[in-house]
């Protein structure tokens, strides 16, 4: 057989060196695919909260290659993070990435991870205020979710047909429920309320009573230094004008309220004013809502004379446990259900606020909801809980905060001798200082 030309074997080595180069320049980049994990996360379920959760991450699974578990978990503030204690505590791996409170990252920052790593200068397209909340010993232990303040809804149908303005003062709410609800009972509308709100003893009450006594003059309970303030006459002056409510324009069911049963009362008709977070807003206003089309929302009441409009700082965070087996991807997971994108989603589909300032100036999030524009002072500067003064002894101030604000509210208790007592406690509490970091300072 005679051999090829030259020219020929020339280009069948060349072919055969680029395929050999080709190879190892391949075999130099590939890597295999990433294994693929499963993550479980803790929503919240309070209006639409577990459905846009579902589905953001979801969709982060989809685009990842990963799996997410949506772990259930408690309504309660309080009894979440009680559960969340426990888990945190035990060192457990059930929950990677959890959901938690405004007030929550110095009590629990030990067990979180550092996510600035991971957000690579995204915190700083967040409220400073809050990235600032989420901060800990100089670790960001949690990125912004959403964030709220304590607003005010009313029924302007009802407003309009007694001929009264929309309130600015607790006693003007006061009044106008008075003057509303007994019309319409008078007229046969039987079960309407003048006002509800968040009135069970747990966290909720603690911002709206404190929403009572600062928008009074009262303070935070505890002032930035650490010291306590809660027993003064404004806060007596407000927690006199809030138990005169009870029976009266409010149902003594209050008593047992979280945000969900005060809702349902609003939503179905049956009050004129309700105390709520802007969730409620797109609920109130959905297809098969009673009150579509009758609802107005404003800043909260201020406390008269001298007092102002108080929206305490609500709203939730994503943190990844430092127990969890996938840190990086739970990271990741963080960084998706915190993004423009995903947080303009829910502030589209359900009023959920968003933590970027750029998205209040966003169109479509405006058309949505048209008093983020109006209320967006109010979203920005909402007052801060004393959670960052109180560090990891804060559950304790605010239950005792809340369950003594209860006792005043069911009349077993009368707000001076209530607010002195439970001055004493807070100061026996804090009276070592308050305990700020793992150190046990």
């Amino acid at each position: 057989m005679n051999p090829a030309p030259r020219p020929v074997m020339q280009r069948l080595r060349a072919a055969c060196a680029w395929a050999a180069l080709a190879v190892l320049g391949s075999l130099a980049v590939w890597t295999p695919p990433a294994r693929a994990v499963e993550l479980s996360i803790s929503c919240g379920a309070v209006g639409r909260e577990l459905e846009l959760c579902k589905q953001g991450a979801e969709a982060w699974a989809q685009q990842s290659g990963h799996s997410v578990r949506i772990v259930s978990t408690p309504n309660s503030a309080t009894e979440r993070l009680a559960l969340y204690q426990q888990l945190l505590a035990g060192a457990s791996p059930e929950i990677d990435v959890y959901q938690i409170d405004v007030v929550w990252p110095g009590i629990l920052a030990r067990n979180l991870v550092d996510l600035a790593p991971y957000a690579k200068g995204a915190q700083d397209a967040h409220f400073r205020s809050i990235v600032a909340n989420n901060t800990v010993d100089g670790k960001l232990v949690a990125m912004p979710f959403y964030t709220d303040a304590g607003v005010l809804f009313y029924r302007q149908d009802l407003l309009d047909k007694y001929g009264i303005a929309v309130p600015t003062t607790w006693q003007q709410m006061t009044d106008a429920a008075k003057t509303i609800q007994a019309g319409e009972r008078r007229a046969g509308v039987d079960g309407l309320w003048g006002f509800v709100f968040q009135g069970r003893a747990y966290e909720g009450l603690t911002v709206n009573a404190l929403e009572w006594i600062d928008s009074f003059g009262g303070g935070r309970i505890v002032d930035g230094d650490g010291g306590v303030t809660i027993d003064n006459p404004r806060a007596k002056a407000a927690l006199s004008l809030a138990q005169g409510w009870i029976g009266k324009i409010a149902p003594e069911g209050v008593l047992n309220y979280a945000e969900e049963e005060a809702r349902g009362v609003f939503q179905s008709g049956h009050a004129v004013f309700m105390r709520n977070w802007p969730y409620a807003w797109s609920l109130a206003n959905g297809a098969d809502s009673p009150v579509r089309g009758k609802v107005g929302v404003v800043a909260l009441p201020s406390g008269g004379e001298g007092g102002r409009h108080t929206g305490v700082l609500g709203g939730w965070n994503l943190a990844v446990s430092r127990h969890s087996r996938h840190i990086a991807e739970a990271a990741d997971l963080v960084m998706y259900l915190t993004s423009a994108a995903e947080q303009k989603r829910r502030a589209i589909a359900a009023s959920y606020n968003p933590t970027r300032p750029a998205l209040y100036e966003d169109p479509e999030v405006l058309k949505a909801s048209p008093f983020f524009r109006t209320l967006y002072p109010t979203f920005a500067q909402a007052v801060a809980r004393p959670s960052r003064v109180t560090g990891r002894e804060y559950n304790r101030v605010s239950s005792a905060f809340s369950n003594s604000v209860h006792q005043v509210l069911t009349g077993r208790e009368q707000p001076g001798p209530a607010l002195a007592r439970l001055e004493h406690d807070l100061q026996r509490l804090g009276r070592r200082g308050w305990l700020r970091s793992d150190d046990g300072r």
